[in-house]
């Protein structure tokens, strides 16, 4: 760290110290998410789920009011990342932060929270190493690693004995490579290829055809939600691998913000994942309720379950902690509560969420509307990135 931006730190820290106070009713946290670009749909889940959070839970805890202030990444941006995390802990004051939909943005404010010591809860970013990185972040949301290993081992319970994997080629992709491939071989499958893919292509073509050339029993895929995965899903559909004998796997791929726009087409592709909207709960109903009256518009996928659990762990160490960063880290550690995903625990060695993971496949409703229907539960999964027993 800078000299200057130390010093910085040390001086806001110094006045928070002295006028703990004076400040003591109004809890600040900075939220940094991309609200702009190709990835800004993240942004808008993000605050509409926090909105559903308070719209139930209420805006104050304790003694405390809750302000979120939002900050915009652009995308996959470090430095960026960096110099708006600074701006909101020196000029904002801010007691914790939130966000972090990307690996590179959340590995880029390690050193600056370890410094300040404000909590910082990963409303994404699925890397397993970032927890390893700062004492200072806590992930109520997943990773790779922790669904793509339950989906290998599903793949081998039916049969599936080649793949082809095919990630983005970026620290999530090569974490679900990585996870998928090592269950699947100590399993006793065979990775017929490895593509991985740039990460901001849009010509999934030439992937097709090398699956294809393979002749595998399925292709396992990763890319980051949004139009490159909308892409890949699409040409799997438009160059007819299933067809092919050569079934889809995946992870996020079939998420809820644009399965409609694929439609029937969409009808059978199997994914490991650990929330689907059509979830059948108390708590997930009363969020979809909440959601839809407050944004009739809304899309309830993975992102906006992650915030709303986000803000959860927000809300919870302010009660037993206030504006302690290093006590409202050691609060959240074993927490558990019931989310709308269904039972959760922040695991008090990794800071990362033990949860269900669940086996879906695109179906239709009783209204006719495609979902990610859950047919089958692996249970209490934790990241098997950090825990590896394979």
């Amino acid at each position: 760290m800078k000299p200057i931006l130390h010093a910085c730190i040390a001086a806001v820290l110094a006045v928070a110290t002295t006028s703990g106070i004076a400040r003591a009713d109004e809890i600040k946290v900075g939220v940094i998410v991309p609200a702009s670009g190709p990835f800004a749909t993240y942004g808008k889940q993000f605050s509409e789920a926090i909105a559903a959070y308070q719209e139930i839970n209420g805006t104050t805890v304790g003694d405390h009011t809750i302000e979120f202030i939002y900050r915009d990444s652009g995308g996959p941006n470090p430095d960026q990342a960096r110099a708006l995390a600074q701006e909101l802990i020196i000029r904002e004051q801010v007691d914790y932060l939130g966000g972090f939909v990307f690996t590179p943005n959340a590995l880029a404010v390690a050193q600056l929270i370890e410094q300040s010591q404000t909590p910082t809860v990963i409303f994404n970013a699925a890397t397993s190493i970032i927890t390893e990185e700062s004492d200072f972040f806590v992930r109520p949301s997943f990773t790779l690693w922790q669904v793509s290993a339950p989906m290998a081992e599903w793949a081998l319970a039916n049969g599936i004995t080649t793949v082809v994997t095919a990630v983005s080629d970026y620290g999530p992709g090569i974490d679900a490579e990585t996870g998928f491939t090592a269950a699947f071989e100590a399993g006793g499958g065979t990775i017929a290829d490895s593509i991985r893919m740039p990460l901001a292509t849009t010509d999934f073509a030439p992937f097709m055809q090398r699956v294809r050339d393979e002749a595998p029993d399925a292709v396992f895929a990763f890319l980051p939600v949004g139009p490159t995965t909308f892409g890949f899903v699409k040409a799997y559909n438009e160059n007819d691998l299933r067809g092919a004998g050569i079934e889809f796997l995946g992870t996020g791929e079939t998420d809820e913000t644009t399965l409609e726009a694929l439609g029937d087409a969409a009808l059978g592709l199997t994914t490991a994942y650990h929330y689907s909207s059509a979830h059948e709960s108390p708590e997930n109903a009363l969020f979809l309720s909440t959601l839809a009256r407050l944004y009739p518009d809304a899309v309830a996928n993975f992102a906006s379950v992650q915030a709303y659990d986000g803000a959860h762990v927000i809300y919870e160490m302010v009660r037993a902690a206030g504006t302690d960063g290093p006590a409202a880290i050691e609060a959240v550690k074993g927490m558990s509560w019931m989310s709308p995903r269904g039972p959760v625990t922040i695991d008090p060695d990794t800071r990362h969420v033990t949860q269900n993971v669940y086996i879906r496949v695109v179906d239709k409703d009783e209204a006719g509307n495609l979902i990610n229907r859950e047919f089958e539960t692996v249970e209490q999964v934790p990241d098997l990135g950090l825990v590896n027993d394979y």
